[in-house]
């Protein structure tokens, strides 16, 4: 099936119009037309190769809604006119123990990602969502619920779940006390999940501008990372803290934060992270823990939860030819909170 994408080609040049062919779909198959696609900070990573090894010409994409086109003959989940969705990876060996525990994200052979990793069966390789089609298993293609607006939708699939799956892991419930650091793509998504959880919710940032804006997505304090009174008076007082930051930075001043047996949990940085202290960590048995995104299961519950509590990301939606200024709006942080790509702006492949 020939479609057509934006493509980066290299790790200097702008995303450009790119037509490929995709497999021909199996049987375990679900072949969409992507209606909307978040964007995502590693999409710019990737196609930057800011990270290394990227492989081009790579299609990012892994925020993505469609409507069902065609199934293969064995699939039972999804029929022709479902709406669905696909997050960060689009298969898994599907026998090793954290697969047996739907826990793909850390298959044991390594999960197959949404976009620039190799196919488990053909070798070649995948391509996401800024793209007009989609072809996934099955198993990894989620039912979009009743209720969720799908225009805003598509961030869950990577900001709501990485997210989400911290909070569950770490036991936030009605009544936890709940830090976030970072008001960003991730940290909006951390404020409202955990706010609809039940959570007490403290944005901590260092600048108070952000207050305003963390009162207004759901967070019920605020506490100024940069006023040490302020800090030290906030000393033992969280269960759990989401630090969605993604450079390098400081974890220190967050630590003696959290109560005994509290947990940081690191979501946003991927790569070198300042020396941390261990004194809080040991004199009040806190720990440091990092979070990737989740299995299917549990990013299928996401999706219930967030449409039965009214959970959407805040987003700008953008056209397709306009990706390359999203991602340096990106490098300046001027987005509030996600954006969207309307994929109807992308032109259907020449017959």
């Amino acid at each position: 099936m020939k479609t057509t994408a934006f493509a980066a080609h290299d790790a200097h040049s702008a995303l450009v119009p790119f037509e490929f062919e995709y497999r021909t779909a199996r049987a375990n198959d679900v072949v969409f037309e992507v209606l909307y696609c978040g964007v995502c900070h590693s999409d710019m990573h990737m196609a930057r190769n800011d990270w290394g090894g990227t492989t081009y010409p790579v299609v990012p994409g892994h925020e993505i809604v469609g409507r069902v086109i065609e199934v293969g003959a064995e699939v039972t989940r999804h029929k022709v006119g479902d709406i669905v969705a696909v997050g960060c990876m689009v298969d898994s060996c599907q026998h090793c123990d954290q697969c047996d525990k739907d826990q793909e994200q850390f298959c044991r052979e390594g999960m197959t990602q949404t976009y620039s990793s190799p196919d488990r069966i053909d070798g070649e390789l995948t391509r996401g969502g800024y793209a007009k089609h989609l072809i996934a298993r099955e198993d990894f293609v989620l039912s979009m619920p009743t209720g969720l607006d799908v225009a805003k939708a598509a961030p869950l699939l990577c900001a709501g779940i990485t997210t989400y799956s911290p909070l569950k892991t770490f036991g936030v419930t009605a009544g936890s006390r709940v830090g976030v650091v970072g008001l960003g793509g991730l940290g909006h998504m951390a404020v409202k999940i955990a706010a609809a959880m039940g959570a007490h919710v403290t944005m901590i940032s260092r600048t108070p501008d952000k207050r305003a804006d963390a009162e207004e997505l759901g967070a019920h304090a605020f506490l100024l990372s940069s006023d040490g009174e302020a800090m030290a008076k906030a000393a033992n007082s969280f269960d759990v803290i989401i630090d969605t930051v993604p450079v390098d930075h400081d974890i220190n001043p967050y630590t003696p934060l959290l109560d005994i047996d509290g947990t940081l949990v690191l979501v946003g940085q991927i790569g070198p992270l300042g020396q941390p202290t261990t004194i809080p960590l040991v004199m009040g048995r806190r720990r440091i823990a990092g979070s990737l995104i989740g299995g299917i299961a549990e990013t299928q519950e996401m999706l219930d939860f967030c449409a039965e509590h009214k959970v959407l990301p805040d987003v700008e939606m953008i056209a397709i030819d306009q990706i390359n200024e999203a991602y340096d709006r990106l490098d300046r942080s001027d987005v509030r909170y996600r954006f969207v790509i309307d994929m109807a702006t992308l032109a259907a492949p020449a017959a």
